[in-house]
């Protein structure tokens, strides 16, 4: 029996120094390509070899909102200072339950009208329509019956004008440059389907109008240790992948889409959690299946600052909504998996979110198991799980690290001494910690997946802190 548990043990061993080494390289090839393309940008804007036009890509940005009515006056007002000539704003309040509407409606002096909107894909009827173009730019809201994200969003294509969207969040708001870097993919590729930009996490950055007047990391040490992982995340593997078009996920926060597509594959889904992932994927299978030239790009230097949660309960309903909206999303598409047919987007980016992403939590407990079995058979070997360990946690560690300095260079952003010494403690524990709760936290997910499939959990929100006004001028 002993040689039988001795056997085993060795046995889980090679796989996780295979599991780890495996994520650790990929981990390091994301950074190191996410970083050169960073500085390579930097480079050719300083040398301003870039791309510059004199037209504009038409784009309809849409904002579902659902109780929103601490922020989203403010996301508005920050959609009004984009340096962008061609697009239009629509809200799309989703069965509010608070003040989000007439907040909208006092801030903007919307007037009610009564504009048809034309059903492409489905979604929830509308109750009421208001309007008001300020400084050339069309400000939409739509109050509808409550359906869910993906519904409000399917209905703001449909009341959408111009051939391009782009979908964001309620407590979101973009760089005044940000739209322009996102429609930039478009001008160098009529291939080019579907962009996502960079999600920064708005906690402690002051925006005037659009610019960042103030960025440091907030005293709550939860939000400074997602501002760590955001960044590696962003810089790491979405840059990867985009060099092969294997991207499978344009975050919800912020992303631009080509209209006639989405129109065509049935837009967003409305019985997942996932909708952002569900729909990028979609497109991937779509265009594959159909022998449909196309690119999913994405833009690290469209920039949108987001609210991130604040306290671990609210943490934690948002990470298991992610969790259950990628299970829904990978097991959908499960034709992915290992298909040649489909390339890189199968054999690297499927297989990475199938292993290191939706199974990695109960890899880590089957870890955690085999550990104290060998602890309780007395085979335990302490100084390789110790060291192997402390090697994987600082490897992580200075990864973090090298991601979270690049983008505070690139955007020439600047911290104080505090908040360096911030970032380099809170990323340990970051790693030792917070990821073994969010690990516990997916892990837990799927159990209660039939419960919570299709239930979307309240977060806290703050007021963001811009400096903008309304741009008055020419109403029509």
């Amino acid at each position: 029996m002993m040689d039988l548990i001795k056997d085993f043990l060795a046995n889980v061993e090679f796989f996780f120094v295979f599991y780890l080494i495996g994520y650790s390289t990929f981990l390091f090839i994301s950074v190191v390509v996410g970083a050169s393309v960073l500085y390579r940008n930097r480079y050719l804007e300083k040398m301003k070899n870039e791309l510059k036009h004199d037209y504009y890509v038409p784009v309809s940005v849409i904002v579902p909102a659902h109780n929103e009515e601490v922020t989203v006056v403010d996301t508005v007002c920050s959609l009004l200072q984009l340096d962008y000539k061609l697009y239009e704003v629509l809200v799309v309040d989703d069965g509010s339950t608070d003040q989000t509407s007439q907040r909208l409606i006092e801030a903007f002096n919307l007037i009610e009208t009564q504009r048809p909107i034309r059903r492409q894909v489905p979604c929830k009827k509308q109750k009421a329509i208001y309007e008001r173009e300020i400084h050339g730019i069309r400000v939409t809201l739509i109050v509808k019956e409550n359906g869910g994200k993906a519904d409000a969003l399917n209905m703001g294509i449909n009341a959408s004008r111009f051939p391009y969207f782009v979908c964001m969040d309620a407590d979101s708001m973009l760089q005044r440059d940000s739209l322009e870097y996102a429609v930039r993919p478009l001008l160098e590729s009529d291939e080019a389907i579907a962009v996502g930009g960079l999600v920064r996490i708005s906690n402690g950055v002051t925006l005037e109008n659009g610019k960042v007047k103030h960025y440091h990391l907030p005293s709550n040490p939860l939000i400074c240790m997602q501002i760590l992982e955001y960044d590696r995340s962003f810089l790491a593997s979405r840059i990867l992948m985009d060099q092969y078009n294997g991207n499978l996920i344009i975050s919800g926060a912020f992303g631009l889409f080509k209209k006639d597509l989405v129109i065509t594959v049935g837009g967003y889904d409305r019985n997942t959690m996932g909708e952002d992932m569900e729909l990028v994927t979609k497109l991937h299978v779509f265009c594959r299946a159909h022998d449909i030239p196309y690119a999913i790009r994405y833009a690290p230097d469209a920039i949108c600052w987001s609210q991130a949660p604040s306290t671990l309960l609210d943490l934690t309903k948002q990470r298991r909504r992610w969790h259950i909206g990628l299970f829904q999303s990978l097991t959908k598409y499960r034709r992915l998996f290992l298909n040649v047919k489909y390339g890189f987007v199968s054999l690297i980016s499927y297989f990475y979110y199938l292993l290191y992403e939706l199974f990695s939590p109960y890899i880590e407990l089957f870890g955690l198991l085999t550990i104290a079995l060998a602890w309780v058979t007395n085979l335990i070997n302490y100084p390789f799980v110790v060291y192997f360990y402390l090697v994987y946690a600082c490897f992580s560690g200075v990864l973090t690290l090298v991601a979270f300095f690049s983008r505070i260079h690139t955007q020439n952003l600047t911290i104080s001494l505090l908040d360096v010494i911030k970032a380099i403690g809170l990323c340990l524990f970051e790693i030792i910690f917070l990821r073994l709760y969010l690990s516990t936290v997916r892990m837990l997910a799927l159990f209660s997946y039939r419960k919570r499939k299709n239930h979307w959990e309240a977060i806290t929100r703050t007021a963001n802190n811009p400096a903008v006004t309304v741009k008055e001028g020419s109403e029509k």
